[in-house]
Parts: C-alpha cells; sequence; structure tokens
C-alpha cells in the first residue's frame, strides 16, 4: 500500500531484495518494520546469505507476525555466549564504543553466536573428514532456530514469491532456489548463508552449496530479468556500501575490501539495467510503429522477444557504516549494535516512505528509476 495515500501503487509487483552481511542483517529487520506498518507488503521477497534467513522468516510467516518474528530472530543471535553486554558500557567516544564492539567481536569469534553456530574443535578443523565439517564452526543451531521461526508449508504456498541465491560448490555456477521446482526447506536457506571458510557446505539434493554471496551478494538482477517482466517497485536493501572512503591503515584496507567485495557493485549493475530497459522500451515502442508487413519478418520477430514497456522504480536502501564498527562489523552479533542497525533501517526506510515519487510510474520511454534518500544523510 502507498503509504501517503493508503491506495495500493500503480506497479504490478513490490519486491523486496535483501544482500548478505552477516550481523549487519539487522538493518533489513529495520526496513521491513517501515514497510509493515505502511502496510507495504511484497509480492516477492528474494535473499542472498543473511538476508536469505531473513527472506525466509518474512515470506515464512502471516503479516502481522513478521516483524515480530524478525524481531525474535535477532534478538536470539545477538544474545551473548558468555552472559556479556556491552549494553551496560557508557559509550561516549568512537574510540570506547570500538573497543567494546572489539571485545564483543572476539567474544564470537572464540565462543560463537548461540543458535546459530559455534566454534569445532581444533581436531576437527584441521582433520574434518567431510564437506558438512569442513570449516571453523558448526552452523548447526541454526537450522533450529530457523526451522522454529519459519512455517515452511506457508513459505511453500505461493502466498508471496521467494527466492534464495546459492553456488554450487564443485560446479562453480550460481543458482537459486524458489517454491515451484522443488519443495524449499531449512537446508536451502543455510546453503545460501554456508559462507566458507566459517561454514560449512550445506546439502541440497545431492549437491554442496556455498553462500550466494561469493558470486552475486544481490539477487537484483536476477528479479529484474525474470519473465514475465513485470512493472515493479523494488526495495533494495544492501548492507555494504560500494562508495567508501580511502583506507588510512591496514584496518581501513580490510574494511574497505570487505566493502567492496560484497557491495557486488550494485550502482554499476543498477546503471546497467537502466540503460538496457531504456532500449527495451525503445524498441517496444518503434515496433509499434511498423507497417504490419514488416512485424511480420523474422527480424522483427526476434526483436520483439528483446522488448518490453515495463518500467521498474529501484529505492536503494544502504547500510553506511559508523566510523567505530571496524573490520568486524559482519560478525559483531551484540545487542546493543543489532539495536543501531535495526533503528538505522527503519530510519532509512521511513524517509523513503516519505518521497511520493517512489510510487510513480516512470516514464515508459524512461524504463528505469533509481532512489537513494539516505546517501546525503549525515550522521
Amino acid at each position: 500500500m502507498n503509504a501517503s495515500t493508503g491506495k495500493r501503487t500503480a506497479f504490478e509487483q513490490v519486491v523486496l531484495l535483501l544482500q548478505g552481511g552477516g550481523a549487519l542483517g539487522s538493518y533489513q529487520g529495520g526496513v521491513y518494520q517501515a514497510l509493515a506498518e505502511a502496510d507495504l507488503h511484497p509480492d516477492w521477497v528474494a535473499g542472498i546469505s543473511i538476508g536469505s534467513f531473513n527472506a525466509a522468516i518474512i515470506a515464512g510467516n502471516p503479516p502481522e507476525r513478521r516483524v515480530e518474528r524478525l524481531r525474535e530472530f535477532w534478538e536470539t543471535v545477538s544474545k551473548s555466549p558468555l552472559g556479556f553486554y556491552s549494553e551496560f558500557f557508557n559509550l561516549e567516544d568512537d574510540f570506547t564504543h570500538e573497543a567494546i564492539n572489539q571485545l564483543r567481536a572476539w567474544h564470537i569469534v572464540m565462543f560463537g553466536a548461540p543458535h546459530f553456530f559455534v566454534p569445532r574443535s581444533p581436531a576437527t578443523v584441521f582433520f574434518p573428514g567431510h564437506a558438512r565439517k569442513a570449516s571453523f564452526y558448526d552452523n548447526t543451531p541454526i537450522s533450529e532456530t530457523l526451522t522454529r521461526l519459519v512455517d515452511f508449508d506457508r513459505l511453500n504456498g505461493g502466498e508471496m514469491r521467494f527466492s534464495v541465491g546459492a553456488v554450487d560448490v564443485r560446479s562453480g555456477n550460481f543458482t537459486y532456489f524458489e517454491p515451484g521446482s522443488e519443495r524449499i526447506g531449512v537446508e536451502h536457506i543455510m546453503a545460501s548463508g554456508s559462507l566458507p571458510p566459517a561454514f560449512p557446505a550445506t546439502e541440497v539434493g545431492g549437491n554442496f552449496y556455498w553462500d550466494g554471496g561469493l558470486v552475486s551478494n544481490t539477487p537484483l538482477e536476477w528479479v529484474l530479468d525474470s519473465q514475465p517482466r513485470r512493472d515493479t517497485l523494488a526495495f533494495q536493501v544492501d548492507l555494504w556500501s560500494a562508495r567508501g572512503a580511502l583506507p588510512r591503515d591496514i584496518i581501513d584496507v580490510e574494511v574497505r575490501h570487505k566493502e567492496i567485495v560484497y557491495s557486488s557493485r550494485t550502482r554499476a549493475a543498477t546503471d546497467h539495467y537502466k540503460h538496457v530497459q531504456k532500449l527495451r522500451n525503445a524498441l517496444a515502442k518503434l515496433l509499434g510503429k511498423l507497417p504490419p508487413e514488416l512485424n511480420e519478418t523474422e527480424e522483427a520477430k526476434i526483436l520483439a522477444g528483446a522488448a518490453d514497456d515495463k518500467v521498474f522504480n529501484i529505492a536503494h536502501l544502504i547500510y553506511r557504516s559508523k566510523v567505530y564498527e571496524g573490520y568486524s562489523k559482519d560478525f559483531e552479533f551484540s545487542r546493543r549494535t543489532m539495536e543501531e542497525h535495526w533503528q538505522a533501517g527503519y530510519g532509512d526506510a521511513r524517509l523513503t516512505l516519505e518521497n511520493p515519487q517512489v510510487f510513480e510510474l516512470p516514464d515508459r520511454l524512461e524504463g528505469v528509476k533509481t532512489f537513494d534518500l539516505g546517501a546525503d544523510r549525515r550522521d
């Protein structure tokens, strides 16, 4: 529903695209809370890695319970493994904040995150004996957590289209799992989030899969290229910003490296798609002006297969990390940080939904219109 007018948008479908990013994923929970409060429920949710976990919870619950279930998931995985709570510290400056974040991250590295993953013994790490154990951590606990929070009958029921991406370990090919082609279970969701070497490959139908972020950390292209094409309002939720400052030290270098690798060059992909869709729309308009005898030619029929007149609004919601978060921001699962990310997502989504242009169909010849209303926000 349009947050401003209370009416359905003019678009044929609303899509929510959720990128990978580990502990940063609670930002997506905040985004979804704002969408739910605006009564703007997606027709299709697609995710990679931690985005697939959030996507499964959204698709696997009724609308009135989705935010509640997302909160339960993030509160569960952000519990301290030692009962140590950084929330008790007064974080008055960035230096103290960073120090506490790194301490909490060290606890995660050493002891894992309850109900998500636990460390393996050194003997198992160096002598695993099987692909299911070839990792630093055992992620079996997340299977139990997702099974409790996701109704897989509902997820497979077709009320909402659902897609998650993973990489076949043997072939290196990227694939998407969707209901219809097969029944989606917890193993498909875990496969999308099996990032090596932290987590082992997950077996699905006799094949082993790793995290989809190894090839592409966003499902944007999958959704935009899917047939049949529809007028689409897409909320692209990115946990890594492609833009950033020039690194000043080795820690900055590692942070910037992660951002560039996992941002998947979303802006470049979007700009390319804008160009292609504009050509498709122009081609469709041109074919409509051809006389009947030319429309029946083999060349015209080939061109008609590439043409369409659909339009897309892509609203980018990009988490822009704080200076104190550092290299560990994707595995620092403290409750305080989870809340910070959640509130950032909620605020950015509210700001986006306040702009009426987000809900307006672009010109058919323009094809694709993009929005990044949080780009100029200053912390």
